[in-house]
Order: C-alpha cells, then sequence, then structure tokens
C-alpha cells in the first residue's frame, strides 16, 4: 500500500514539474519578441542590430530575436501572416498597407532619407536621368519593395508608362552586384555597403542620390521618413509595455549613433558586415549617417511626402482616403526618459 502511495506522490510531483516546466517554456514562448530585419547588413537598417549588440534590448528586460530578410515585402508579409511582432523595415509600407485595409504603424522612426542610391551599370552611359529607364530593366530588393515605389515613382515622374520599364528583384548585396555584372539589370536601386562596393570597382555609378535629407528633398520634393521599427496596430495596442520598452531600445540606439563616430558604431558590428572593406564601410556609414532621426520621432512633412509618392503611380493608393494619423505613432518615443 506505502508503495503504491508513493509510486502515486512520485508520478503525480513528477507530473507537476512536467506541467511547470512546459508552463515557464510557454511564457518564454510568450515573452519573445521576434523582429524581420529587411536586410540587418544594410546600413539603413544598422539600428537594429547596434542595439542588439550594445545589449539595449536585455537592458529593457526584453527577449528579442531578430531575424534577416532581404527584401521588406517579404518581412511584411512574414507581419501580416503573424509570423513576427514586428519588421524593421520602411515606413511607406504602413500607407500601402492601409490602402489594402491593413493597419499597421511605425512606433520608433530610424530615418528621415532612404538611404538609397540608383545605380547606373558602366555598360550603359546612355542612362543619364530616369526618362532613359524606357525599355531598361531596373533592379529592386523585391517586387511590392520600398525600392520598387521608389524605381517607379521616378520613372512616373519623368514621365513614362507602367509598361515603359521592368523591374525585376535581384535582392541587395553580391546578388545585385552579380546582376549588374551579368547585364540582368542596366540600373537598380541599392544601399551602402553595396552603393561603395559598385562605386570602387568602377562597375556602376550614382543617378539619383536619396543618403541625405538634402538630396532626397530634391529627388523626391520633401522628407521621406525611410527605416523604422513597424507593427500591427493591434499587438501595439495590446502590448503597450512592450512597445515602451522597444521604443526605450531603440531610441537610445539612435542617440548612440548621433553621438559617437561611424568607426565607433563599426566596431559594434559583425565583421563580415565590412564585406571585407572595414574602412570603405566606415567611410559610407561616415557620409550617411545623418539620414538617422536623433530621437525616433517621425518627421513632420514626412508621411505627406511618401503618400504623394505613392499615390503617383500605385493604383492601390491613387485616390484612396489614407488616414495618415494611423500610420505611425509618437506615443511611445516621446515617453523615453
Amino acid at each position: 500500500m506505502r508503495s503504491s502511495r508513493s509510486l502515486f506522490h512520485t508520478v503525480a510531483f513528477s507530473a507537476l514539474l512536467t506541467a511547470a516546466s512546459l508552463m515557464a517554456s510557454a511564457a518564454s514562448a510568450a515573452d519573445k519578441i521576434t523582429i524581420m530585419v529587411g536586410g540587418y547588413e544594410k546600413q539603413i537598417y544598422l539600428p537594429a542590430k547596434l542595439a542588439e549588440s550594445l545589449g539595449y534590448f536585455k537592458d529593457e528586460g526584453l527577449d528579442v530575436e531578430l531575424l534577416n530578410e532581404a527584401a521588406g515585402v517579404d518581412a511584411e508579409n512574414q507581419l501580416l501572416a503573424g509570423a513576427v511582432q514586428g519588421v524593421v523595415g520602411f515606413y511607406d509600407h504602413c500607407v500601402d498597407l492601409q490602402a489594402k485595409g491593413k493597419f499597421v504603424e511605425s512606433i520608433v522612426q530610424f530615418s528621415q532619407a532612404p538611404g538609397e542610391v540608383e545605380m547606373v551599370s558602366s555598360k550603359h552611359p546612355d542612362i543619364k536621368s530616369p526618362a532613359d529607364f524606357k525599355g531598361k530593366t531596373l533592379g529592386v530588393t523585391g517586387l511590392g519593395s520600398s525600392t520598387n515605389f521608389l524605381t517607379l515613382f521616378m520613372a512616373s515622374k519623368a514621365g513614362l508608362k507602367p509598361g515603359d520599364v521592368v523591374t525585376v528583384p535581384v535582392g541587395a548585396g553580391g546578388t545585385f552586384i552579380a546582376a549588374m555584372q551579368q547585364d540582368q539589370i542596366q540600373a537598380g536601386m541599392t544601399t551602402e555597403p553595396t552603393i561603395s562596393r559598385l562605386i570602387k570597382t568602377g562597375e556602376a555609378g550614382v543617378l539619383v542620390d536619396m543618403r541625405t535629407v538634402e538630396s532626397t528633398r530634391k529627388a523626391l520634393g520633401g522628407t521621406y521618413p525611410a527605416a523604422s521599427l513597424y507593427m500591427e496596430a493591434s499587438w501595439v495596442d495590446a502590448h503597450k509595455e512592450e512597445a515602451q520598452k522597444l521604443a526605450n531600445a531603440f531610441v537610445k540606439t539612435l542617440k548612440y549613433i548621433n553621438t559617437h563616430s561611424a568607426a565607433e558604431i563599426a566596431d559594434k558590428m559583425p565583421k563580415d558586415f565590412y564585406v571585407g572593406d572595414k574602412d570603405g564601410y566606415i567611410k559610407a556609414l561616415d557620409e550617411g549617417k545623418g539620414m538617422f532621426t536623433p530621437d525616433g520621432v517621425m518627421p513632420e512633412d514626412g508621411p505627406k511626402t511618401v503618400l504623394a509618392v505613392l499615390s503617383e503611380f500605385s493604383k492601390n493608393v491613387k485616390g484612396k482616403q489614407i488616414d495618415l494619423s494611423k500610420t505611425y505613432t509618437t506615443e511611445f518615443v516621446k515617453n523615453v526618459q
């Protein structure tokens, strides 16, 4: 009898331990925040990996996992599918998605310029302006990506019709460079450090530069808020404490960028991000880090510029009533101490 009772207590205790373990595991899984980055080796999205490297997520008591995705549009799809809680990508997706009935919002605005450049292959010196895109194949990170948006905008503003150009997804980095070397694309939009790599080899030159606020205003007609942390509005409403902690971590990161040299920032990044040229990486970052906001706040005139750009060519957005106030929030960044 005692043996049976002992066995019963042992089994019961074992079951209790198993249940506690499962509950702890479930709690841990629930507490983890997964953020998809549209290419975390790109300098435009540098705050994501830098925040992790500096330990700012852990300082806030957050368990954040960063996942890498070459194109922002694919990261957006992961968010809508519920596979991730946030995306480090371009703010313009928030506007585009609202036109499709989906509500996502930027909760921390990383940059006020795209950090993108339209590169032209040295094999095609005849391309001297976006008007010369007619009949050409242009590289973008992905169809439906922000690089695709900006490319189609430039073509439309130059008087070209939708069928006059072909955009193809070629990613960034090595795949973008290979596509240009093989003449699969004659021009294309990309970011640092890919820009500097192509200029260094002489394989491509700059046609339209959107790495600074000034050059962006010239190209797009205003400030163009780009890299951001955006999340579904419903998730943010239900997880305000976590959203505030994420804002705390990223605003601290933006302040770090604003108060440290490009060399100091580069030292915090994974060495493979340099692609074998640390000096070139530092030089590009030094010239481009002015694109980042100092405080994560959305530039006041930015959302209107983004809406104007998308309305120029996008059938999704053109003629739609877009409530820009629902595409971003400053609630959390303004509460950062």
